[in-house]
């Protein structure tokens, strides 16, 4: 757990830390954060060496031209600062340890650290090895409170990794950022609605992203030296320095962003969860929402010419206990049928008929070129890879791919012509015959769409 390392700020005032009981009020407007990991480098650095821990650690080269990845907060103690010339940190630090670079390893905990951000929320928009935005504004699906979402994510990852992290919490991107810089390591720094202008009017420009010391220094001579300065500039002399992003920089100096906490990345892959508005556990209800989510997935994979070779299912049971499944192919997917078939079966690898099931959710990635479509009806056997077994030979496995392919190819004709009619008469224009027996039912379940695009079509 955190313990009592934990800080908690009230802005605007920000000399002062409040309980969370007083501040835990309901949340108004959007609520967005900022976890920023705290000294990420360093941090693995002490994490996998204990001896390290207490003491001035420095990630990166120390030869003459080399510059400092990052730093413990003991070596932070001299002065020290990430980008900063190896030799003046010698100079600042002389005891220091230095050690080099382990990226696969950051890699690696960067993804285990990130993937429990994604599991509380799908708008989630990582911006480097160790930070990311999400958005966790209350709603029907999940009605906690964002202060509370934030604690418990806090001291998850630091129960299960060992590494910790620092919090802004606010209403926009702009703002959350600068908060969680506010109180590190391990600070929670609460903004909330109504209270961003006062937050920053009194912060150094250079807090604000995109501005760097060049710019700080053209505002500085026209007498703009904090955030509220900016935010109060005449715009055409913010124009001269800022040019065609002048609008949008005033705006977010008095703390105004609406930009929704997207990828803004190439799409690398597409999904859609389902959260259920009741538990559901038997194989019909399962089979039937993995129907509906390969629908979605597979047409919005087909809009965007795509097909994918790795499929991975999604599955939270009601204790909030998450499995994640995936399986690669030799070819791609983008087949309703197909992928439906394939995620109840991935399904039943770690479900099992009565377990109650909270969320379902189907991805397809790993996108190429590949001309064929995977094979649906070929009697090869599928092992964890998703590839032919090798107990087959060569020529039973060509076999089953060449009539998967064209059984395969059938569908997918069929597909296309139902996506030329919806895109034409709307989506409820064609519907199955198990979808028309449904029709007059109320499904246990709403649609979430988690990467890869807009919310599906209802």
């Amino acid at each position: 757990m955190l313990d009592n390392a934990d800080t908690y700020t009230e802005c605007p005032n920000l000399d002062s830390i409040a309980s969370i009981e007083g501040i835990e009020g309901p949340w108004k407007g959007r609520a967005v954060a900022h976890l920023d990991l705290d000294a990420f480098f360093a941090s693995v650095a002490q994490l996998d060496n204990p001896e390290l821990r207490g003491k001035p650690v420095i990630v990166g080269g120390s030869s003459s031209r080399s510059v400092v990845a990052t730093c413990s907060y003991e070596a932070r103690a001299y002065g020290v600062r990430s980008a900063m010339p190896s030799a003046r940190a010698k100079q600042l630090c002389p005891d220091a340890i230095w050690v080099p670079g382990d990226f696969n390893r950051y890699r690696e905990l960067s993804s285990q650290i990130f993937a429990m951000v994604e599991e509380i929320t799908p708008h989630f928009r990582q911006v480097s090895i160790d930070e990311a935005f999400f958005e966790i504004t209350p709603d029907a699906l999940d009605s906690r409170h964002p202060i509370t979402v934030v604690r418990e994510l806090m001291g998850r990852i630091a129960d299960e990794t060992g590494i910790t992290g620092s919090v802004g919490l606010s209403t926009s991107m702009t703002v959350a950022k600068i908060g969680s810089d506010i109180k590190k390591p391990r600070g929670l720094t609460i903004i909330p609605a109504g209270q961003e202008g006062a937050f920053l009017s009194s912060l150094p420009v250079r807090k604000q992203s995109g501005i760097g010391p060049k710019t700080e220094a053209k505002l500085a001579a026209a007498g703009v030296v904090t955030l509220g300065d900016l935010a109060q500039m005449n715009i055409k002399e913010a124009t001269t320095i800022f040019g065609k992003t002048t609008q949008t920089m005033l705006e977010r100096a008095a703390g105004i962003d609406t930009r929704p906490v997207a990828a803004d990345d190439p799409v690398k892959s597409v999904s859609n969860e389902y959260t259920f508005d009741r538990d559901i556990d038997t194989k019909e209800e399962v089979k039937d929402a993995l129907t509906d989510i390969s629908a979605q997935v597979a047409r919005r994979l087909r809009k965007k010419d795509l097909r994918g070779r790795c499929v991975t299912l999604k599955l939270r049971f009601k204790g909030f206990e998450t499995k994640t499944v995936s399986k690669t192919f030799d070819t791609g997917v983008n087949n309703e049928a197909a992928l439906a078939k394939i995620a109840f079966e991935m399904a039943q690898s770690v479900w099992k008929e009565g377990m109650p099931v909270r969320l379902l959710g189907v991805g397809v990635s790993i996108f190429d070129d590949s001309a064929g479509q995977l094979s649906l009806f070929g009697d090869e056997e599928i092992t964890s890879t998703g590839k032919p077994s090798k107990e087959n030979t060569a020529a039973e496995q060509n076999v089953a791919l060449q009539a998967g392919a064209s059984v395969s190819a059938d569908r997918e004709n069929l597909s296309e012509k139902i996506d030329t009619i919806k895109d034409r008469f709307g989506e409820g224009s064609v519907l199955s015959g198990r979808q028309l027996k449904q029709s007059g039912e109320d499904k246990p379940w709403r649609a979430r769409s988690v990467t890869g695009g807009s919310k599906p079509e209802a």
